[in-house]
């Protein structure tokens, strides 16, 4: 392949609409372009490298046994109202009309089709268990299209769906679906931790995120030596335990103007840890009171799983009055009547608190549970926050990184069975639901997340094994007739031996031609001087070596070593 006959548009800068590097690089890489709005063009360059993902995902998903289909770009309506999804999911999905009105949407994901397509043809327990899975474009309405391919509304993912006759197959089958992902990750050459994570719009009771660790990561993780890993929106947090004190006598104090619990600490030179923060939310249309300490923050997600709704919304101030009878920063707990109250597990713990008195410009001091306020529900219902401890071990503080999810694995039951009712006949004749698992992982996001893990000043360091290339041979004068007898020599034993081969064959200065090869990434550059020829040699650089850490060799020393290298 040469460079003057491909498609790779190099740039010296990128433009300033991009956001972060493997945006900016990628662009000047010349393996995408921007169409609009989250919507991107992948280039010659970028779909060699997008391929070659997508071949190491489709080589771990049949090695597990999956079996490849394609679904349509569009899913008809009716079966979104089967799930529901169709109202739930929000602005997020794309809807669309044909020309007789019938309404559908661009498929964000599958799992109504693939339901579908199993409670057609699936009948019998000896059919099961399956696993089907296809690649494909999927469109969501990001309200903010960001980060390059990172978060587009366009996406290429693979989209995995097992089914099975009990929660026990579909245990082992999660194992091989959780280990192929594992290998995906290792062969594309990450650094990663695998986290527990909340299943959001695709439903199901227990899931893993894959998550690629980079400080540009849009997502914060918690992990421990012992092995437990969850993101933000999951981890859990054990109760803090606080020394008891006598209770006091609950005492209402002036707080003019101060409802921040920051802001009344300092007023009352008591430390938030003493306090009792108070939130309204809205759950299924009626006002819910939740509480958290002072010095923590409500996590929405943990709230939202443990009242089993789709969506919870924090009160307007109008309807917090109408609940409290104070404006904005005097709520709390004691005294509050027909409203639901449910605490977070550390609140219990905290002795003679201050909370609000539900009284404007007032606070109530020394206030104790089951004396002067009761909880309906106590739960972990806060956010993650450095210094807790692990809930697994119990006994090393948390560790806390950036990541960028690539993969998500989900146990479903039976949440999209049940509701489109797909069964199978069981040993007995008995029909019964089909159990779900589910587990997709982003092509393109592995692409991007890739460069924002390996790059450097210069440009992308791919691994080898998803470089557009594996070796960019650079001669400096292609018109000379040596200089060009051995750059073909090379080009074609490497070829031969299945070697992915780029001859920058441009008539160039050798500057331009060495930022383009290191800003394209590829793993190893082999420049052909008059000057190294005159000896009978060659020069052979790695990528991700240093500047000097270059191999004088002969032409066939350069092929020995590189089928070395690639195991050929």
């Amino acid at each position: 392949m040469f460079f003057s006959k491909m498609l790779i548009p190099t740039l010296r800068e990128a433009p300033s609409v991009a956001d972060i590097i493997s945006a900016k690089l990628m662009i000047r890489a010349g393996m995408i372009r921007k169409l609009a709005s989250g919507v991107y063009e992948f280039l010659p360059l970028g779909l060699k490298v997008l391929r070659k993902i997508e071949n190491i995902i489709r080589q771990e998903m049949n090695a597990a046994g999956g079996q490849e289909v394609i679904f349509p770009l569009i899913l008809p309506k009716d079966l979104w109202l089967e799930t529901d999804r169709w109202n739930v999911y929000g602005k997020e999905l794309f809807r669309l009309k044909d020309r007789k009105g019938a309404e559908f949407c661009l498929v964000p994901t599958a799992e109504e089709a693939v339901t579908d397509m199993v409670r057609k043809d699936i009948k019998s327990y000896k059919q099961l268990p399956i696993i089907l899975y296809q690649f494909g474009a999927k469109f969501r309405d990001e309200i903010r299209p960001r980060f390059g391919v990172m978060r587009s509304r366009e996406f290429l993912m693979k989209d995995a769906y097992s089914f099975h006759v009990d929660e026990a197959d579909l245990d082992k089958c999660y194992k091989i679906m959780f280990d192929a992902y594992t290998n995906i990750c290792l062969r594309c050459g990450f650094k990663f931790r695998t986290v527990e994570a909340a299943s959001g719009a695709i439903g199901g009771s227990f899931s893993h995120e894959f998550m690629v660790l980079a400080d540009t990561g849009e997502e914060e993780i918690a992990w421990c030596n012992c092995g437990y890993g969850a993101n933000s929106e999951k981890a859990e947090c054990l109760k803090i335990e606080q020394s008891q004190e006598g209770a006091l006598t609950a005492e209402e104090v002036f707080t003019p103007n101060v409802g921040a619990v920051a802001d009344v600490a300092k007023f009352l030179n008591l430390s938030p840890e003493k306090f009792i923060k108070t939130m309204i939310y809205i759950v299924d249309k009626k006002p819910v009171a939740v509480l958290v300490r002072g010095d923590h923050e409500i996590n929405e997600i943990k709230l939202q799983t443990l009242l089993g709704t789709n969506e919870v919304i924090l009160a307007d101030e109008q309807t917090l009055v109408s609940v409290t009878n104070a404006p904005i920063g005097f709520a709390g707990p004691a005294g509050l009547k027909n409203t639901k109250i449910i605490a977070d597990l550390s609140v219990i713990e905290v002795s003679n608190a201050v909370a609000g008195a539900n009284k404007k410009d007032c606070h109530v001091k020394n206030i104790n549970y089951k004396r002067d306020y009761n909880a309906d529900i106590v739960a972990d219902i806060r956010k993650i926050m450095h210094g807790d401890a692990c809930p697994r071990c119990k006994k090393e503080e948390l560790r806390f990184s950036r990541g960028i999810e690539i993969g998500h694995t989900f146990k479903l039951g039976t949440k999209y069975s049940k509701s489109m009712n797909a069964t199978y006949l069981d040993t007995n004749g008995k029909e019964n639901f089909i159990i779900m698992g589910c587990y997709g992982i982003g092509v393109t996001r592995i692409l991007a997340a890739t460069i924002e893990q390996s790059h450097d000043d210069n440009g992308i360091i791919w691994p080898d094994n998803i470089a557009p290339f594996e070796v960019i041979i650079v001669p400096l004068n292609y018109t000379n007739g040596k200089t060009k007898e051995i750059t073909e020599k090379i080009y074609k034993e490497l070829f031969s031996k299945g070697l992915d081969v780029l001859i920058d064959d441009r008539d160039e200065r050798a500057g331009i031609k060495f930022k383009d090869a290191d800003l394209m990434g590829i793993p190893y550059r082999i420049t052909i001087s008059e000057k190294n020829l005159a000896e009978g040699n060659v020069e052979l650089k790695a990528r991700r070596g240093g500047k000097d850490d270059v191999k004088i060799l002969s032409p066939e020393e350069t092929v020995n070593e590189l089928l070395r290298i690639f195991k050929k």
